[in-house]
C-alpha cells in the first residue's frame, strides 16, 4: 500500500491510512484506522454532526432491544466513527466466523451492514437458555439454526432501534437482507468502496465486552450530507407547531378524572355475612388518615374532616410513588 498521495473517489477525498492500531479484541485483526470524523481535513459530507448524535439515541435503543436476550440491560456506547475502504474494514473483522447481516436502505440506493463477532452470538445464546455467557473456548466453523434464531431477533431490535432513530433526521427505513457468516462472502460492495463504520461497544452483565458495528456505504449516504451536517439533534422536535402544543395542552388540563377515598374497610367473617338483615350494624374506626384515589391510583392521604359545613378531606402529603415515571 503506498502512502505518496491521498486516493480519490468521486467528490470525497481522505488521506491515506497511516496508523497501524494494534489488536485489542481476540476476534479481530488488527486494523489500519483511517481519518476520523470531523478531523481537520473533512469529507465533502461535513463533520457528521447529526450522526454523532444519531448514534448516542441508537445507543440508548440498542440496551432496551438487547434486554430481553440477555435477560438484563447491557451498558452500550457509541464510540468514534471512521470513514475507511471497504477491504480495510474487512480486515478489522475476524477471519473466522462472524456474523454479516445486510440491510436494505429505502429509499437510498446500497445496502447497510450489521456485523457481531461469533463470540457474541454464542453467548447470547448462553444466557438466553440460562447460562452465564460464557462462549466456548473453541469456535464452531458455522452457526447453529439456534445461534441463527438468535441472530434475527437480535437483528429485529437492531433494524428498530435504526429506523426509530433515523427518522428523527430523514425518512429511512431499514429492512433486513441476505446474513453471511464470512466476509469471503460479501460481494455487495467493492473492495476499494468507502464505508462510514458506526461502531458501539457493548458490555454485558458478566463484563464480557464486544464490539457492533453498523456499516454504511458512503455514497448512499452523499443524499443526505445536508442533514447530516447539521448541528440540530432533532428535526420532528423543531417541526412541532406552538400553537397545537398550547392547544393540546388546554384539552389535557380539561380532562375530568374520578376522585374518591376509602374512609374504612371492616374485615367481616362469611357467617357474619350471611346473617346480616336490614337494622344490624357494622361498627368501623376510621384510620388517622384515610387514601385519595385518582383513577384508581392512589394519590396522596389526608385526614377527615369539615369545611364550610360539608364533610372534606385535607390533604396532608402526597405519595411520592406517582412522579417515579418523571424523574
Amino acid at each position: 500500500m503506498q502512502n505518496a498521495a491521498p486516493f480519490d473517489l468521486g467528490e470525497v477525498e481522505f488521506d491515506e491510512p497511516d496508523e497501524t492500531v494494534a489488536d485489542t479484541d481476540g476476534g479481530r485483526s488488527a486494523a489500519r484506522h483511517s481519518r476520523m470524523l470531523g478531523g481537520a481535513k473533512p469529507s465533502t459530507l461535513g463533520d457528521m454532526h447529526a450522526l454523532n448524535q444519531l448514534c448516542d439515541r441508537q445507543a440508548r435503543l440498542l440496551r432496551d432491544g438487547f434486554e430481553p436476550l440477555l435477560r438484563r440491560q447491557p451498558r452500550v456506547v457509541p464510540e468514534a466513527i471512521r470513514v475507511e475502504r471497504f477491504d480495510e474494514y474487512c480486515g478489522t473483522l475476524s477471519t473466522g466466523l462472524v456474523s454479516l447481516n445486510l440491510l436494505k436502505l429505502s429509499p437510498l440506493a446500497g445496502q447497510a451492514m450489521v456485523a457481531m463477532e461469533a463470540s457474541f452470538v454464542l453467548a447470547l445464546v448462553d444466557v438466553f437458555f440460562g447460562g452465564s455467557g460464557v462462549p466456548p473456548v473453541h469456535m464452531p466453523v458455522e452457526f447453529t439454526s439456534a445461534e441463527e434464531a438468535i441472530i434475527r431477533r437480535a437483528m429485529t431490535g437492531i433494524v428498530d432501534a435504526l429506523g426509530r432513530s433515523w427518522v428523527e433526521l430523514a425518512e429511512l427505513s431499514f429492512a433486513m437482507g441476505a446474513t453471511e457468516s464470512s466476509t469471503r462472502m460479501l460481494s455487495h460492495l467493492d473492495g476499494d468502496d468507502m464505508v462510514i463504520v458506526t461502531p458501539f461497544e457493548l458490555t454485558m452483565a458478566n463484563g464480557r465486552t464486544t464490539q457492533i458495528d453498523v456499516v454504511y456505504p458512503l455514497t448512499s449516504l452523499k443524499p443526505l450530507a445536508p442533514v447530516l451536517g447539521s448541528k440540530v439533534q432533532s428535526k420532528r422536535a423543531d417541526s412541532v407547531d406552538p400553537a397545537w402544543r398550547r392547544g393540546l395542552t388546554r384539552v389535557v388540563m380539561g380532562v375530568k378524572l374520578p376522585v374518591r377515598s376509602v374512609l374504612a374497610e371492616p374485615v367481616v367473617p362469611l357467617s357474619v355475612l350471611m346473617d346480616l338483615k336490614p337494622g344490624d350494624v357494622i361498627p368501623i374506626e376510621l384510620a388517622p388518615d384515610v387514601p385519595l384515589l385518582v383513577a384508581q391510583h392512589r394519590f396522596g392521604h389526608g385526614i377527615v374532616g369539615q369545611a364550610n359545613g360539608r364533610t372534606a378531606i385535607r390533604i396532608d402529603r402526597i405519595d411520592p410513588g406517582q412522579n417515579e415515571d418523571n424523574q
